[in-house]
């Protein structure tokens, strides 16, 4: 769609403020007393918003009948996979410099991260499979099936979020509450009795699009 051609440039210009305002910060020296923490808090918290928005593009789309939001669905959970790169690499780099054993003992001893990784684990494919090509590969229904596991990284991430944090739940509890509305509305789209395309009048019919995440 025309609409889509230039606004796609403007949001992926929009999706790359968060580390450009981070990136400043460590050329200003303005990350503080421990910038690794800064860094790994800002880029995991970027990574569970894109994904939480990512997940609000179809029921937002129905909502409010702007079919064109679907063209923003793959570039922004490509963005929440990007952060969430950035977020596991600043734990393993910038935080253990690669020391297997250190983190093993963490993932043993800590359990926000081993959810964490799993959060992260489960994006991969989702990342791999995220082109057109893939799609027409795995077919239909078992790209569908793929990709809702960001339902459970999402979970997963929250989860890690919430762990992690340990006095003020405020803001883990709101994206908690974010992800809970989301998969309510899932449910009850789904249970919802659907209308057969016979049933509709035929201009609607037409404009049927396969169900998506």
């Amino acid at each position: 769609m025309r609409k889509t051609r230039w606004l796609k440039p403007i949001v992926f210009v929009l999706c790359l403020v968060p580390l450009g305002l981070l990136a400043k910060k460590g050329f200003t020296g303005d990350l503080g007393a421990n910038p690794i923490e800064v860094i790994t808090h800002s880029t995991g918290l970027w990574a569970l918003t894109f994904l939480l928005i990512t997940l609000g593009i179809t029921p937002l789309r129905k909502l409010s009948g702007l079919p064109w939001l679907i063209a923003f669905r793959r570039m922004l959970g490509l963005f929440a996979f990007f952060y969430a790169s950035l977020h596991f690499l600043t734990y393993i780099w910038l935080d253990k410099f690669f020391d297997v054993q250190d983190m093993i003992h963490d993932v043993g001893k800590r359990p926000f991260i081993t959810v964490g990784f799993t959060a992260f684990v489960l994006l991969i494919p989702l990342a791999l499979t995220s082109t057109r090509r893939m799609i027409q590969r795995l077919g239909g229904k078992r790209w569908q099936l793929l990709h809702r596991l960001i339902y459970v990284s999402a979970v997963a991430g929250v989860l890690h979020f919430l762990w992690l944090v340990k006095k003020d739940i405020t803001q883990p509890a709101i994206y908690g509450a974010i992800l809970a509305g989301l998969l309510v509305y899932r449910i009850v789209v789904k249970l919802r009795p659907k209308r057969s395309a016979a049933s509709l009048p035929a201009h609607a019919a037409a404009r049927q699009v396969p169900s998506e995440q």
